[in-house]
């Protein structure tokens, strides 16, 4: 039987249950609504299981403020002290004991603790609370946990606990787990929806919404907005709006000092009220006293991870159905309380039913890399409630190869153990290995802890102030911070052979220049080649930028990105950044240092490429040849080329020509016309005779312009004559003949008059005749084999058009007639016979007199 318990919470009606269950099983899932009390009494109640022997409990908490105070709470139930029955293991802080037998610990912390003891051999029981919150390192851990559970430890007891899961799911991927559901005990909550004004900034409208609830219902106030920065503001309208002074105003976020985040969840003095402005680190776990009003934006703020480009940001979302849900009972965890939603009604039915699991949007790197330390190659052997997306895990693998952590095999390596010692995303523990090479290991493990602590050092842009206000800084959180970047640092050092000698990457002709920073100045601190941009580039090389102008940059991968143009890094011709933010194509840089190109040139001169690179210029109409030296998508210096003509030339030429267009060409009438002869020939017999189209030649370039620009560089050096020789080759030599009889360049009149034929003629081949040249021809000319008549137009003796015609004989049997009589009097010296056909041609007029 479980221990009994002086105050009464709803989750010991299920406790007799659980026990059984663990008593009989190795797995088991509680589902428990929020106020039932499971994360406090569960531990507690198992502590006198037969099972447990004398091994321990295992807790895991999403966030290091459950942990701390879900720990102190059963501690002071026990009438103890954190550190002795129960403590806790968090990152800035622990407190255990030899006689600790239930340790609570972030879920990061257990995915270390399990990795380097699989058997987990003083653990009897690892409990999951708050599951449904699906971080990455809690699916790491009880995939991890199961499959110790399967091959090692049959013994170990996994229960998974949570307010609001899909139980049976859960069950099933624990081999049909029991499941246990509690009731719990939720006091009624008036929900009312206040709308949201599109117009109007969400932090004055929570403003507005939290001194309306202050004035209309009693009690504490916990208000819930995306992060920080949304706190801070609707703190400040708050202010504005709230002048009693038994009202205190205290903000909750991750970032905060251990004992800010205290005062926010104690109870407010008798007599007083508290609003709690809070991320969703407030959503479970944690009960803050006396608060009976919740006021909810219904956003919060997640991750999303962007495997094409490497980069995680953070997104303001909608929050979830489940969230909202959650948020809504911290007002009734104690008594009966009301929620103000800062929404319309009928949008609740269209959120999402739960925020996505952290494994569907994160970068994989360091969970791939603790798999390979677990020795699993492929995440589908082990039980994940959701598959990790391939191509996150493509990019994840990527980047271990990259980093020396993985080898040809996708196996670990030496490199990459001592890289997932360090309980870092790998991109820094591999910043911090390589500085330390160069002298600079607590450099970088300070860089590490500003990194992964949001908050520390301030918000500036630039890394170098954020480590000098971090280094100044006296609070805990600081302090606690530097104290961690120092185990890190020497973890590395006891790890990594003494440097007897200078290290090969700090070069000997540039190390004075790899200490100087910004502007050429000493950088305070560093060794020399160990800039901050320096190491920060280590961890990200592929965001090294070059500086666009007006604070604009290209990163190493290719993607844009800005920074405040009032910044210092604004006019750095180079830097490295941790951190941004925005779309891929345009991105805003949210942390950053300046690097040296000197420094890129030394570190990356392994991925450093020279190439010769040919445009065309269009406004010469000629080749320009640069060579550039580029790392990868940044080009680090570009210098003018003596240009060689050649094969590869010719075709950068010949593009260039056709994308300005054919008609730049360096066309003669003869070869225009050649052109128009051969389309006219393809139009009226068929795909025998070649397309000249400009879309063919241009699909063509290769079989005929290609060639004749082989010994050019630019359009003046294309003659009019190499242009039509060119040409020519498209028209195979059996047809040469047949153009010239079918397709001829003039039409020869009785007269002898050679007259062009013009292919270019809306109506056909034409040609323009003087009628007189036509007597005497009794049949129509035609083209192709007879099959096309020639456009004939009929001039006068001054050469203007008179008649149109495809059928000579029958103009001349019946307009002609009228032609004669209208012209005659007009050209009275030219002849005008009353028939045609039969009369001599002539170019001649008649004799004066006759």
């Amino acid at each position: 039987m479980p221990r009994s318990f002086d105050s009464p919470l709803p989750i010991d009606a299920v406790l007799d249950e659980l026990a059984r269950t663990l008593a009989d099983n190795n797995t088991g899932v509680l589902v428990a609504p929020p106020g039932a009390g499971k994360t406090t009494r569960v531990p507690l109640a198992l502590l006198d299981a037969p099972w447990l022997g004398n091994k321990k409990i295992i807790v895991l908490e999403p966030r290091r403020i459950a942990a701390r105070a879900s720990a102190e709470r059963m501690a002071k139930t026990l009438g103890e002290r954190a550190g002795e029955t129960v403590g806790y293991r968090v990152r800035f802080g622990s407190k255990v004991s030899r006689a600790t037998r239930i340790e609570v610990v972030t879920e990061g912390i257990f995915s270390r603790q399990i990795l380097d003891d699989p058997e987990l051999s003083d653990v009897a029981a690892v409990l999951f609370d708050e599951f449904h919150e699906r971080s990455l390192d809690a699916d790491l851990g009880l995939a991890l946990a199961r499959d110790a559970q399967t091959g090692l430890r049959e013994d170990l007891r996994i229960l998974v606990m949570s307010a609001t899961l899909d139980g049976a799911r859960v069950a099933r991927l624990l081999g049909d787990a029991p499941v246990i559901s509690s009731e719990g005990r939720a006091f009624p909550v008036e929900t009312r929806y206040l709308g949201r004004k599109a117009d109007a900034p969400l932090e004055r409208q929570m403003a507005d919404a939290i001194a309306m609830a202050l004035r209309a219902d009693p009690g504490s106030v916990l208000a819930f907005l995306p992060g920080a920065a949304e706190i801070r503001r609707t703190q400040n309208f708050l202010s504005e709006r709230v002048h009693d002074d038994a009202i205190e105003i205290v903000p909750l976020f991750g970032a905060l000092e251990a004992a800010v985040q205290d005062r926010a969840i104690a109870p407010a003095p008798k007599g007083h009220r508290k609003v709690v402005l809070a991320t969703s680190i407030a959503e479970t776990s944690l009960t803050i006293e006396g608060v009976r009003i919740v006021v909810d934006s219904g956003v919060a703020r997640v991750p999303r991870y962007e495997p094409d480009i490497g980069l995680t940001r953070l997104e303001t979302v909608r929050a979830s159905r489940a969230a909202v849900d959650q948020r809504r009972g911290r007002a009734g965890r104690t008594e009966p309380g009301v929620c103000y939603r800062l929404w319309d009604e009928p949008q609740t039915a269209s959120l999402a039913a739960y925020t996505q699991p952290e494994i569907l949007s994160a970068d994989l790197s360091s969970l791939v890399l603790d798999l390979a330390q677990w020795g699993v190659s492929d995440p589908a052997t082990l039980a994940f409630l959701d598959p990790p997306p391939a191509p996150a895990l493509k990019e994840a693998r990527s980047l271990l190869h990259e980093l020396g952590a993985f080898d040809g095999d996708d196996r670990i390596t030496a490199e990459g153990k001592s890289l997932r010692a360090l309980a870092l995303p790998p991109r820094l523990a591999r910043m911090i290995v390589d500085s330390h090479r160069l002298g600079a290991g607590e450099e970088a493990a300070e860089i590490a802890a500003i990194l992964t602590e949001r908050g520390l050092g301030g918000d500036s842009v630039d890394l170098e102030f954020r480590l000098d206000q971090f280094r100044r800084d006296r609070s805990q959180r600081a302090s606690s911070a530097r104290s961690l970047a120092q185990r890190w640092a020497s973890q590395v050092a006891s790890a990594e052979a003494p440097l007897s000698s200078p290290s090969p990457l700090a070069g000997s002709e540039a190390s004075e220049a790899r200490s100087r920073g910004r502007g050429g100045e000493s950088t305070t601190g560093l060794s020399p080649g160990a800039t901050t941009g320096v190491m920060l580039a280590f961890a990200f090389p592929d965001r090294v930028a070059r500086n666009r102008g007006n604070g604009s940059f290209v990163l190493a991968n290719g993607r844009g990105a800005a920074v405040d143009q009032t910044s210092a890094l604004a006019r750095a011709p180079y830097i490295a950044v941790a951190e941004l933010t925005g779309t891929a194509a345009q991105g805003r840089i949210l942390l950053a240092a300046p690097i040296a190109q000197a420094d890129i040139e030394l570190r990356f001169a392994d991925q450093i490429e020279t190439a010769d690179e040919i445009s065309f210029d269009r406004g010469a109409m000629a080749l320009r040849a640069r060579r550039k030296r580029i790392l990868h998508a940044i080009t680090l210096s570009d210098a003018p080329l003596a240009l060689t003509p050649s094969a590869e030339t010719a075709r950068v030429l010949a593009d260039g020509l056709l994308a300005s267009g054919l008609e730049r060409l360096p066309w003669s009438k003869p070869s225009k016309q050649w052109r128009d002869r051969v389309m006219f020939l393809r139009k009226a017999e068929g795909e025998s005779w070649p397309d000249l189209s400009d879309d063919a030649l241009a699909a063509r370039r290769d079989d005929w312009l290609v060639p004749a620009l082989y010994d050019k560089t630019s359009l003046k050096d294309l003659s009019s004559g190499d242009l039509s020789d060119a040409l020519m080759t498209l028209l195979p030599w059996e047809l040469r003949a047949r153009l010239e009889r079918e397709a001829p360049t003039h039409f020869e009149a009785p007269t002898g008059t050679m007259l062009p034929i013009d292919y270019e003629a809306e109506q056909g081949p034409t040609i323009a005749v003087r009628l007189q040249e036509l007597f005497g021809l009794t049949t129509h000319p035609s083209l192709a084999k007879g099959a096309v008549p020639l456009v004939l137009e009929l001039l006068s003796p001054a050469h203007r058009p008179v008649q149109v015609t495809r059928d000579l004989p029958g103009f001349w049997r019946g307009s002609y007639a009228a032609v004669r009589s209208d012209l005659r009097g007009r050209y009275p010296r030219h002849p005008w016979p009353e028939d045609p056909a039969s009369a001599m041609p002539t170019r001649r007029v008649k004799p004066r007199g006759t």
